[in-house]
């Protein structure tokens, strides 16, 4: 949708969660879904564009039909998560090569088209593709807001670091799903500490 000055950025959530502590993830994956899914259904619904950002694995001759084919094959770790939140047709899809949603990919010449300039972001993990993709939006002077019951890593010290630095040091939003206003405002946290929105 052209014009729309918002846009909600889906990191990494078409995972097999198949790499070392992906048994840790998961868990805490499962429970991100249940706020996840609706959220971005309700974004859907207010006409903001969802954009998912994925890893392509090192598969450099696949396209995303193809990721969400891999991720849902049977015995994949993450097969669960991936048929939760699997993108609608209105959808957008990116691949990266790398832990950051910008780099090397064709993220900001969509937002341009999209007339974005504000980002709502979730997913996977909180303290790695998160992370990364929202120093580099900073960089990039977009408004970010990261939505801490939509993400998660490993562990809640990971999570609540992560979280932290973010605010700390780029000046990044961070609030539970429930605290983004219907028309696209935000209400900050009472209390944006470690642990905010927590799963």
């Amino acid at each position: 949708m052209r014009g729309a000055d918002t846009a909600l950025l889906i990191i990494d959530v078409i995972n097999d969660l198949d790499f070392p502590g992906g048994e840790h993830v998961l868990p805490w994956a499962s429970r991100m879904v249940e706020r996840l899914a609706p959220f971005a259904a309700r974004m859907r619904k207010a006409g903001v564009p969802v954009i998912y950002v994925n890893d392509n694995f090192n598969h450099w001759r696949s396209n995303f039909r193809d990721v969400y084919r891999h991720c849902t094959r049977a015995g994949s770790r993450g097969r669960g998560i991936v048929r939760a939140l699997r993108p609608h047709a209105t959808d957008y899809f990116v691949l990266k090569p790398k832990h950051s949603a910008f780099f090397a990919t064709s993220l900001v010449p969509l937002l341009e088209h999209l007339g974005t300039k504000k980002l709502l972001m979730a997913g996977i993990a909180t303290n790695l593709c998160v992370f990364f993709s929202a120093h580099d939006a900073h960089m990039l002077e977009y408004d970010i807001t990261v939505l801490s019951d939509c993400c998660c890593a490993e562990s809640d010290t990971d999570h609540d670091l992560a979280l932290d630095q973010l605010q700390r040091f780029l000046g990044v939003r961070v609030c539970r799903a429930d605290e983004v206003k219907r028309k696209g405002r935000f209400r900050r946290p009472a209390h944006p500490s470690k642990g905010s929105g927590r799963l």
